[in-house]
């Protein structure tokens, strides 16, 4: 027999169940209490609500634990690579060899881009946001292939390979057309001798002749896209779910979930860290008196802490050492990143940030990573959608395939009651 609550309203006892995890995570399922007490709970920002049950990534904030599909994110970002842990979070188990060269090759026969695409590109370009233009780009997408965004959600799973293989290989091509067309150059044809990282890298820095790309820099960009692959029911995510539980099709729920991340609140993080090096530098500061100025609340240290890690990011742990690598690979020396080893220093040392466990997270790596390799900052959040994508298709199938009603929030309504209407001539 289920464990249960009981909820007391006034003299009457409600018994809620009590769902568990097999993580030993615990949820009191307040799914019939409307329906049995006229009541519903509130919890503004569902900080405190789930929304759904999942199979996909666990995390544990407290433990610093963070897994996809039951395998841990450092095992992943030691052994495996971004376009493999793609096919274990859309299917739940590692891939066979001859899964994994399937994907590839399905990928690489997708790096084109449809001329309606990148008619919409070269359409928004100049004036429109990268994000903006990417969340425009994955629609014309889905409109050049019907067949794979049909609305019917039977045959959008029987779809789902392909389409999710169009989707990888194409955000990568449309990031590219994008950054080169901005600064009115053409982007170079992809080279399937390079790993879906290299190639990437190849079509936003390189040209038609160019023989290789250095294994620390594409390793390190690969490993930003692995980290980044899926972190649960965050605002994007949330925001794929609630599109794909109306039936919409995979293309247009990774359209909404690219708006999502487009706010700066959720996707920003990593270019805030710029703007604030860059600030620090402008001011004649190498980070000591910033850091001061954070301890006295005057000022903000951007990427660190995390609102669900309560202990170090798993995730940073594993950039900081691909960061040294990528960073002497690039030869870069620049003062933002002497600003940034400066802050990074004193954040690990200083008992202040110890003690509120304010620890350098991904965004804080991942940011200077970018900027060291060459994307423009406005570009990062586009980059961030382009390692999230897996996530969403995979929640994007989790939905589809359970099928289950559409999601539908309540609210408790703060304004004004019921009033007569008043005719123009006497307002």
């Amino acid at each position: 027999m289920s464990k249960q609550a009981t909820l007391t309203i006034g003299d009457k006892d409600f018994p809620l169940n009590i769902l568990v995890g097999t993580e030993d995570e615990h949820a009191i399922d307040i799914s019939t209490l409307r329906k049995e007490s006229k009541y519903i709970t509130f919890d503004d920002g569902y900080g405190n609500t789930g929304s759904c049950e999942s199979d996909i990534t666990f995390i544990d904030g407290d433990k610093g634990i963070l897994r996809y599909r039951g395998f841990d994110i450092s095992e992943l970002a030691e052994k495996s690579n971004f376009l493999e842990s793609c096919l274990l979070l859309f299917n739940g188990e590692l891939p066979k060899s001859s899964e994994i060269d399937n994907f590839k090759s399905k990928v690489s026969s997708h790096a084109s881009l449809p001329s309606p695409v990148e008619e919409v590109i070269k359409s928004m370009s100049g004036n429109t946001h990268p994000m903006g233009i990417l969340s425009a780009a994955l629609q014309a997408l889905g409109g050049s292939f019907p067949h794979l965004s049909t609305n019917i959600r039977p045959a959008d799973v029987d779809s789902f390979e392909e389409a999710a293989s169009l989707i990888v290989a194409a955000i990568p091509s449309i990031a590219a057309k994008t950054f080169r067309l901005s600064k009115g150059e053409n982007t170079p044809e992809a080279n399937n001798a390079f790993s879906y990282s290299e190639n990437f890298l190849h079509m936003m820095f390189g040209n038609e002749s160019e023989g290789s790309i250095d294994p620390a820099v594409s390793k390190a960009l690969d490993l930003i896209f692995l980290l980044h692959a899926d972190h649960e029911q965050n605002c994007s995510t949330s925001t794929c779910r609630m599109i794909a539980s109306g039936g919409a099709n995979a293309f247009a729920s990774l359209s909404g979930a690219v708006s999502a991340l487009w706010g700066p609140l959720h996707g920003g993080a990593n270019m805030a860290v710029i703007k604030m090096l860059n600030e620090i530098h402008s001011a004649g500061d190498d980070g000591s008196q910033f850091i001061q100025s954070a301890k006295e609340g005057k000022s903000r240290l951007m990427g660190f802490g995390h609102r669900v890690y309560r202990n170090y990011d798993p995730r940073a742990k594993i950039l900081k050492s691909a960061c040294d690598q990528a960073l002497e690979a690039l030869g870069v020396e620049s003062p933002i990143l002497n600003i940034a080893r400066n802050l990074e220093s004193s954040a690990l040392q200083d008992e202040y940030f110890i003690a509120r466990k304010l620890y350098p997270n991904v965004d804080f790596y991942s940011g200077i990573i970018l900027q060291a390799m060459g994307f423009p900052t406005d570009m990062f959040t586009m980059l961030f959608a382009l390692g999230r994508a897996p996530g969403w298709l995979s929640h994007w199938k989790e939905i589809a395939t359970n099928g289950k009603r559409i999601h539908r929030p309540r609210q408790i309504y703060q304004g004004s009651t019921l009033r007569p209407y008043v005719a123009l001539s006497d307002r």
